[in-house]
């Protein structure tokens, strides 16, 4: 068995499997034919509770004592499909993740022994999950662990894979309860009245510059595209008191799917992972922006290996934090100096060091960006490497 992490996968052993998903609260298990276009068909390619069964796809519902289950005959799926994405979402209307853990268990269909297990880390405001996918890669399937979430319920993943979802009705007069609740009978989930609460919805660029808070993420994707061209990260920082220098240091670590380590970018290493992540060094000022530090991330010619970095600061000398000022970092489209995103800092802690920020892959190949602010006792980027993969 493998307890896989974001972004890792594993081939499948066998044609016919599995996939539940069990939490502390009941859940609702959907899944989703897609082609080569990460689209649905047609709405006949979502299977969920009420249309559970679909060609090489079925939903299998645990009763209420089990957990509910996609099973997947990849021998029997259409020609043109290529991926099967596995989604969860608490039952409870408006109920997210917070403090709820699902897990999903890949199994053979067959024999009911378990060939993985996923559970998606550090989740939130979330309402829905996409938690796994089985995949085609050169004519051999697999599975991989996704944990991509959702504020705006399963009416945002149908939406996101072209799944027609009704709009609400117009507001009218509340008609009597009936004495009995019948069967759910939608066709789609719907879309929500209202839109999520600042800080939750799933945010991307289309609007022009986003200021993100502490653990808020943007979709690096404008226009339906997702950012792949050259970004500059600038990290700046100002002492919280007249007349005295803060030496800090901007560094950016990458990992792999499985968060391992795979190099880091600093003042003492200026260029890693073949040039695709360069620093630009010590006390460099962007023109007009009070940038002290540049680390620029060419997207499009990162390695396939490399599916997240974090951007971090470090105080060698040994200041704390409670000494630094209006701490930033700001994402520059490097041709043509638009801010896009910028997070800062709004608190303080007596460390000397501090995660900022992370650029993460997502499965569908667009990068996200979300605000950290979590802090370190570190000096350098070496004691920064193992906390930081724990926030990935």
């Amino acid at each position: 068995m493998t307890a896989m992490t974001p972004g890792s996968n594993i081939p499948l052993p066998t044609a016919h499997v599995a996939v539940d998903v069990a939490a502390p609260v009941r859940l609702d298990v959907s899944g989703l034919l897609l082609t080569a276009d990460g689209k649905v068909r047609s709405d006949d390619d979502f299977i969920f509770y009420n249309q559970p069964a679909g060609p090489g796809v079925t939903y299998r519902s645990g009763g209420g004592s089990a957990p509910d289950a996609i099973v997947v005959d990849t021998s029997a799926l259409p020609a043109g499909i290529e991926k099967i994405v596995v989604t969860a979402s608490p039952d409870a209307a408006g109920q997210s993740f917070q403090g709820i853990e699902p897990t999903a268990t890949v199994r053979d269909a067959a024999g009911g022994s378990v060939l993985a297990t996923f559970t998606p880390p550090r989740l939130g405001t979330e309402t829905a999950l996409v938690i796994v996918e089985i995949y085609q890669r050169n004519g051999a399937w697999k599975v991989r662990a996704v944990g991509q979430g959702y504020a705006d319920g399963l009416a945002g993943i149908a939406t996101d894979f072209g799944v027609s979802v009704e709009e609400p009705a117009p507001a009218a007069a509340p008609a009597p309860a009936p004495a009995v609740a019948g069967p759910r009978a939608v066709a789609a989930p719907p879309v929500p009245a209202a839109p999520p609460a600042p800080g939750t919805g799933k945010i991307n660029l289309d609007k022009g510059r986003v200021s993100l808070q502490k653990n808020q993420t943007v979709s690096l994707v404008k226009g339906g595209r997702p950012l792949l061209s050259k970004v500059k990260m600038g990290l700046g920082w100002e002492p919280a008191y007249r007349g005295k220098d803060i030496d800090l240091d901007a560094s950016v670590i990458a990992y792999g799917p499985n968060r391992n380590h795979l190099d880091s970018c600093y003042f003492g290493k200026l260029s890693i992972l073949g040039g695709a992540v360069k620093h630009s060094g010590d006390n460099l000022t962007g023109e007009g922006a009070g940038d002290d530090e540049v680390i620029v991330v060419d997207l499009g010619r990162m390695p396939a290996e490399a599916t997240g970095l974090v951007f971090t600061v470090n105080s060698f000398s040994g200041q704390k934090f409670t000494e630094v000022a209006k701490a930033y970092c700001r994402l520059i489209d490097a041709a043509t100096d638009e801010e896009l995103v910028r997070f800062d800092l709004t608190t303080a802690e007596p460390q000397t060091g501090v995660m900022m920020a992370k650029l993460i892959k997502q499965f569908s190949g667009e990068w996200e960006m979300t605000g950290l602010g979590e802090f370190v006792k570190s000096r350098t980027v070496r004691g920064m490497v193992k906390p930081a993969a724990k926030i990935l």
